[in-house]
């Protein structure tokens, strides 16, 4: 799959968003009422205006959309003759946004059809600026909505989604609370560590995922402690990029696959549904992946390279269960209120993701699966 997005980066990257879209006349922007709010959100949208340019703002997106929440914005648009959606938040609002470059050409295929598995035949130029680093929405082919009925979660896959232009602004991350630094982090990191160990994996995939996660090990922890620190947070940008980027190349596994449920069912912020997550999969999944996992562990500032390994492999799933916790997320279902009467829904569920534990480097077993959210309930025996 060819990534053909120009990609800007840096401090004010989107000082001249003029000139980006000095060719159009009625742009569509994607966004929500807390990203809306960011002075520096707002200061990209009023440069967005122009005399001979109309600006529509959708900032209705909420966290987790259905689709029946994009159901109900697509139907609030008066019209849809836009020649270009700007999508400006976290994955969420991306997805949405590049749901809306493709509904809103004229004769494309409607919202249901999308979900039924029928593929987009075209879009319109798009421009996708993330406010989290997290998601790599902007490098993936894939929109991820909640399905209610089915408490779980559906992707709408085709690169025809990927947009024209990323802008990865850092000063536009800073006002993100750490909690949500730090989950979203851990998300990239699921992303990233996910595909490089998959069966999928592929040499294009692990080079995007092995330079995200030396960006990502090197800078997560000052991002999250210290907002202002643009360099951190560019950092973190382009790590969730390079996450993003090694999907469209490979594809997650275990983590996301047990994740979905979490986020379906019982409305967990995806970040910390996989940060709860992370450590024990990676713990099963660690004597498949011993090589890559040694790789990886190489990468971290903190690194023993006097390691042979095997040690290595062990010694990088120690680092994650310990970042989680320096990270203040939540390391078990007990502390989000999840009681464990729920393990035969949770491992049923899980399982239906075969899109993802396809993907998982050794064999997994409904005793697998139960015995990794076992784990979820730490002082409790069942």
């Amino acid at each position: 799959m060819n990534i053909n997005s120009t990609v800007i980066s840096g401090y004010q990257a989107l000082s001249d968003i003029g000139y980006l879209i000095k060719d159009k006349r009625r742009v569509l922007l994607v966004t929500d009422k807390n990203i809306a709010a960011i002075p520096a959100v707002r200061a990209v949208m009023a440069q967005a205006r122009s005399p001979d340019r109309r600006v529509d703002i959708i900032d209705s997106v909420p966290p987790e959309p259905s689709q029946h929440d994009v159901a109900r914005i697509l139907a609030s648009l008066e019209v849809r003759d836009v020649d270009m959606v700007i999508g400006i938040g976290g994955g969420s609002v991306l997805d949405v946004a590049k749901l809306f470059s493709v509904l809103c050409v004229p004769g494309a295929p409607t919202l249901d059809a999308l979900l039924a598995g029928e593929k987009p035949r075209a879009r319109v130029a798009s421009m996708l600026i993330p406010t989290t680093a997290g998601t790599g929405s902007e490098a993936t082919p894939n929109a991820i909505l909640a399905i209610p009925e089915q408490e779980t979660k559906v992707g709408i896959i085709s690169p025809i989604m990927l947009p024209d232009i990323v802008a990865l602004a850092p000063e536009l991350t800073t006002s993100m609370p750490a909690h949500i630094a730090a989950s979203t982090g851990i998300d990239a990191l699921c992303h990233l560590i996910e595909c490089f160990t998959a069966t999928v994996a592929n040499p294009v995939s692990d080079n995007y995922a092995l330079i995200g996660l030396k960006k990502l090990f090197a800078s997560l922890e000052t991002a999250v402690a210290e907002p202002a620190n643009l360099g951190a947070r560019l950092d973190m940008l382009w790590a969730s990029y390079y996450g993003g980027a090694a999907i469209a190349h490979a594809g997650t596994h275990l983590v996301h696959a047990m994740s979905y449920p979490l986020g379906g069912k019982y409305h967990i912020p995806h970040g910390v549904a996989n940060a709860i997550l992370l450590a024990p999969c990676m713990r099963f999944v660690r004597p498949a992946a011993v090589k890559k996992f040694a790789r990886a562990y190489d990468l971290l500032p903190t690194a023993d390279t006097s390691l042979d390994e095997e040690e290595k492999s062990h010694a990088l799933v120690d680092y994650f269960a310990a970042l989680v916790k320096r990270l203040r997320l939540p390391a078990s279902l007990d502390e989000l209120g999840i009681a464990a009467d729920n393990l035969s829904y949770l491992v049923t569920a899980a399982l239906d993701v075969q899109r993802l534990m396809k993907n998982v480097p050794a064999p997994v077993s409904a005793a697998d699966v139960r015995g990794i959210y076992l784990a979820l309930f730490p002082q409790k025996n069942y």
